[in-house]
């Protein structure tokens, strides 16, 4: 198929490469133009602007760090056009960005009032999951957009789940998410715990992943240097998700709970902590970096 990918990121970066690898003919814009060059380099055409990247596209993916860019490419900005009034087709919509359920409806109207499908779909899996094409996909939008949707999905993840209708997918990623600040935190709060008590970080990560503590967090991203070869822990937690998106994501799951009146006392708890990480300088480090917070004066 005719894809264009717009936002060359961390994560949109290799889901654009897996979809040039699956055969598809990949026009890709970002910002950065180093971004384009790598993805040139795998085989991807190049986009010189938004507009020109989507011409004659029959599938647009966008991977946006927030529902300000996200709006202002479908919806225009300061006056400027988006790509909704520009387009010279009606081609599927598929947005990877993690955004909120209000926003994700709010393009998907406009969308709709011109025959355009939109799906929300918010991925799951990290950098790791992105570059071998094995993420978790969470699709929000009718059925029949979905449907059509998948095979491209396909290409670049591993588990795809069609959560309901336009924002759906947002609800159950800004769920998730939540749960992972949640358990990162945690996570790192224990393993400070241990280690200031005289454990060797390493021997009690595998005792607590054998036992009822094990979790996603302590299992596949170890947040303690050094105890999981190849975790951004290990790589002085450079790549990976950065913090700033984590306090992103539970500021959004912040703004949902209050939506709907829901309590949520440690999902309030991780944004506070990730919210004060990032403030002290760490927000273009990986997330699970929040385990120098509980580290401090220790070195």
């Amino acid at each position: 198929m005719n894809i264009a990918f717009i936002g060359l990121g961390n994560m949109g970066a290799p889901m654009a490469t897996n979809l040039v690898k699956a055969g598809h003919s990949v026009t890709v814009f970002d910002l950065v133009e180093s971004a384009i060059q790598t993805l040139e380099a795998e085989g991807a055409k190049r986009g010189e602007s938004a507009e020109a990247c989507v011409r004659g596209a029959e599938v647009i993916i966008s991977m946006l760090p927030a529902g300000a860019h996200v709006k202002g490419l479908y919806l225009g900005r300061n006056g400027e056009p988006g790509l909704l009034d520009t387009l010279d087709g009606k081609p599927l919509l598929i947005d990877a960005s993690t955004i909120s359920p209000d926003d994700a409806r709010t393009v998907a109207a406009a969308a709709a009032e011109r025959g355009i499908s939109y799906l929300d779909a918010p991925v799951s899996g990290g950098v790791g999951g992105a570059k071998a094409g094995i993420l978790t996909f969470i699709v929000g939008g009718d059925s029949a957009a979905f449907d059509k949707a998948r095979p491209v999905l396909e290409a670049m993840g591993k588990n795809i789940f069609h959560a309901g209708d336009n924002g759906a997918g947002q609800v159950a990623k800004i769920c998730n998410n939540m749960l992972l600040g949640i358990l990162m935190s945690g996570t790192a709060e224990a393993l400070a715990l241990g280690v200031k008590n005289g454990m060797d970080p390493a021997v009690l990560s595998e005792i607590m992943k054998q036992s009822s503590g094990g979790n996603w967090a302590l299992n596949v991203y170890n947040p303690w240097p050094g105890v999981m070869e190849g975790s951004a822990a290990s790589r002085d937690y450079q790549g990976g998700f950065l913090t700033d998106l984590m306090a992103k994501d539970l500021g959004l799951a912040w703004e949902l709970a209050l939506g709907s009146k829901s309590s949520v006392p440690m999902g309030s708890q991780a944004r506070n902590l990730f919210a004060l990480h990032s403030a002290q300088g760490n927000g273009a480090l990986d997330f699970s970096s929040i385990q120098t917070l509980y580290r401090a004066g220790d070195e």
